[in-house]
């Protein structure tokens, strides 16, 4: 085990403070960043990021759970579409062109980051999320208040899209370790109007499992492969995972502190950041 890479604990710190405060898989930065920086391979470098991002995203469960903003219902609705699909994703990876997959994924995450930058909170709208307004129907609704006393209570819809956006998401977790985060977020805040501190929380959740699920895939692989992998990984994740342990217990702070519109705006900016560095990535 070299010591060598001991400059991916400050960098794993604030990748996980960013992925847990957005939802968004901390894979998605760690995959290029090893691949570019570590200059890795491609196949390795997922699975070390999923496996990075297991604990970063383990700890952000914890933060965002003690602060009370987890929808458990939806999470577990999404992850038994995302989880099986990781898995299949995860045994195929090898057999699918992955440059081709990062485009379309590029090309995705620019529409849905124009979505989200284009997203306008009406007046009307913004009281309805905090007070409920408009709910009639006590089933389809999720009353959630927040450990420092934010009350949310808002309409759960687009249950069938949810799950499917959730698969395809988990499917491309499998595959080149990123998408499902953004899926959640585009369907739960873009399309159903859940508020975007919740949403993020739950995406914790559904990343979590699933990013598990994925890297368990990979981890016995590598281990069947044998070789310096093992070796070069152990390198890195010995100072990957203690970053993203502590760093992911920032991430509720930093939606806590947000504003929704800023939340969502922000999120439309990080989403154009990803779908960036995933197109630089395939024609690199």
């Amino acid at each position: 085990m070299e010591l060598t890479y001991w400059y991916m604990f400050p960098a794993a710190v604030l990748i996980a403070a960013t992925a847990n405060g957005a939802g968004v898989g901390g894979a998605t930065f760690f995959s290029p960043l090893f691949i570019v920086v570590l200059s890795l391979d491609p196949k390795v470098a997922i699975g070390t990021a999923l496996i990075t991002e297991v604990f970063g995203f383990s700890s952000g469960v914890v933060a965002h759970a003690r602060a009370r903003a987890i929808d458990w219902r939806t999470a577990r609705t999404l992850v038994l579409a995302a989880v099986p699909a990781a898995v299949v994703g995860s045994l195929v990876a090898g057999l699918v062109d992955a440059t081709v997959l990062k485009l379309v994924l590029g090309v995705g995450l620019t529409a849905v980051a124009i979505a989200f930058l284009r997203h306008r909170l009406a007046e009307s709208e913004d009281l309805a999320i905090a007070r409920g307004e408009g709910i009639v129907e006590p089933y389809t609704t999720r009353h959630i208040v927040t450990r420092d006393g934010h009350d949310f209570e808002y309409r759960v819809c687009r249950v069938r899209e949810s799950r499917l956006f959730s698969g395809i998401g988990g499917l491309f977790v499998g595959l080149i370790s990123t998408g499902l985060g953004e899926a959640n977020s585009y369907v739960l805040i873009e399309r159903c109007r859940i508020p975007s501190r919740v949403t993020v929380a739950t995406s914790v959740v559904v990343v979590a499992a699933t990013a598990l699920a994925a890297s368990v895939v990979h981890l016995v692989e590598f281990v069947n492969e044998g070789g310096d992998e093992l070796s070069t990984i152990a390198s890195i994740v010995v100072f990957t995972i203690p970053g993203v342990l502590i760093g992911a217990q920032l991430g509720p702070e930093v939606v806590r502190r947000l504003k929704e519109q800023t939340l969502i705006r922000g999120l439309g900016v990080l989403f154009l950041a990803v779908a960036g560095i995933t197109i630089v990535e395939a024609l690199a």
